[in-house]
This record gives structure tokens, sequence and C-alpha cells, in this order.
């Protein structure tokens, strides 16, 4: 099946930084794609690469055959007229409707008359269940609902690209699990691919046809997610088993705490003859 997004040799860094590197990805047409890995391990980066608002420092990112490069503004927004965008939380306009927040990109990007855009609005709400809060704000909605809302937003232009940032963060086991079922139905129906960056792993797994582990700004390991569950690979192992012992550690990497209290050697020394 032909790949909608090529990621290769990608590398990236802030400052002297390194957040990826060598990183090698393909993201097939009409497929749900999970990103998984530990926090600052470089997930949330990728999404950015690949929407072109911001550039890798070597390597290149491809969708639909088309480099994205984000120096061609022209070009860039041709792009994203084509890649649906669900952030953390929802990222509502809070002073818009839950109709004028899904209307948005309508009106931004499409020449429609105000009843057929009226028709598409309740089209997109009636497709996450919402059709009949299209007045109530955001304010007056759950958090479950809002990131519902956030959905309908992001498929409001029938994009060929839906990328997906932490869609369960937050939410209760009952909204995880319409959300989840809602990216996999929305994907096949719409025939897009999706990029879902997330660390929850049962949700996930239930609605990905592959996935790609990073850590420290590498992949790790990749596969279904009946080969992810099977594997043998420590770090594979303590991330989708939740094991608090394993190769990613708790501290964030630097000096340690006798070297910045300037206790380093007074231990050693105590126990000297």
């Amino acid at each position: 099946m032909p790949n909608l997004v090529e990621i290769r040799n990608l590398h990236f860094s802030y400052g002297e930084r390194s957040i990826l590197s060598g990183i090698d990805m393909d993201f097939p047409r009409g497929k749900v794609v999970a990103v998984m890995g530990g926090s600052g391990s470089g997930k949330t980066t990728i999404l950015r690469l690949i929407g072109g608002q911001i550039a890798p420092g070597a390597g290149e990112i491809h969708i639909g055959g088309e480099r994205v490069d984000g120096r061609n503004t022209t070009r860039m927004y041709a792009m994203r007229r084509k890649i649906g965008m669900l952030f953390q939380h929802g990222a509502l306009f809070t002073d818009l409707s839950v109709f004028e927040n899904v209307a948005f990109p309508l009106r931004e990007h499409a020449d429609l008359s105000e009843e057929l855009l009226r028709d598409l609005v309740l089209m997109k709400l009636h497709a996450v269940g919402l059709r009949n809060a299209a007045q109530l704000m955001p304010a007056e909605i759950s958090g479950g609902m809002a990131r519902r809302v956030a959905l309908a937003r992001a498929i409001a232009l029938d994009p060929q690209l839906i990328m997906y940032d932490e869609p369960f963060a937050g939410l209760d086991p009952i909204s995880m699990g319409v959300t989840a079922n809602l990216i996999r139905r929305l994907n096949d129906v719409l025939g897009s691919t999706s990029i879902l960056v997330s660390h929850d792993v049962n949700e996930s797994f239930l609605i990905a046809d592959y996935v790609y582990f990073l850590s420290q700004g590498k992949i790790v390991a990749h596969g279904t997610p009946a080969a992810m569950r099977e594997s043998t690979d420590p770090y594979v192992r303590q991330f989708v088993h939740a094991e608090a012992d394993g190769p990613v550690p708790f501290h964030y990497p630097g000096a340690s705490l006798a070297a910045d209290l300037g206790l380093e050697g007074v231990a050693a020394r105590s126990v000297a003859p």
C-alpha cells in the first residue's frame, strides 16, 4: 500500500539538545499509526515537523510525494488544507460556540453559502454525536465533549491526513473509549491516514494498525500492536506493561544530586580506612 507520509533520516535539535536522530517512518494511506514513547521522546515534535511548524536540521518529510518545506508559505498553506489536527485538550476557541468552532476552517478555506456551511457543520457534529450541542459554548460542555468537538473541527475539510496529539489525555474511561472508536471509524469512513501520538497503550493498541516506539530521539521498536505486546525488547516491555524498572530512567539525565550539593566523594572518604 502506498504511503501518504514518508520520513527519511530526520534529525532535529533545540540548540545543542538533540531531539530526533536519524528517524525513518512510513505512514500508509488509510491506516492508523500510533507513535508512542515516554515524555520528551520527540513524539509531538514529529507532528510539528510534518505540519511544517518547525524545520528539520537534516532529512526530509514528504506528504503525498510532495516535500514539506515551511519556507514556501504558499505551498505549505495549500498542503495544510489537506491536514486535520486534534490538539492536546482540544484547543477550542472559547469565545465561539460549538457550531462556530467547527465552522471556522470552512469559513477560512472554503467559499460556501451559509446554508451549505450549516449543513456541513451539522453533519460533522452528528458524526461525533454532538449535533444537538451546536449552540452551546465550550464552557458549557464536558472535557470529553470538547475533545469530540475538536475532532469534528479537525475533519471539517475531509483531510487526507489527521494528526492526533494525546487525544486520550485527561479523559474518563468512557470518553476515552468513545474517542478511540471515533478515531478509528472516521479514519475508515474518510479513507484518511491517521497519526496518533499517545501514552495510552490499551486504547492505542485497540485501534492502531502499526506502532512506532521512540526513546531518546530514536525508533527503538516498531510493528503491529500484537507484535509489540509480545516483544521481548526491554524498553517496549517496560512501556507496554507499565513496569517501574527498566531502561527508561526516572531522573532526567545529568549530574548526580551529590555533585550538585558539593558532596561528591564525601561518602567515599567517610568509609576509607
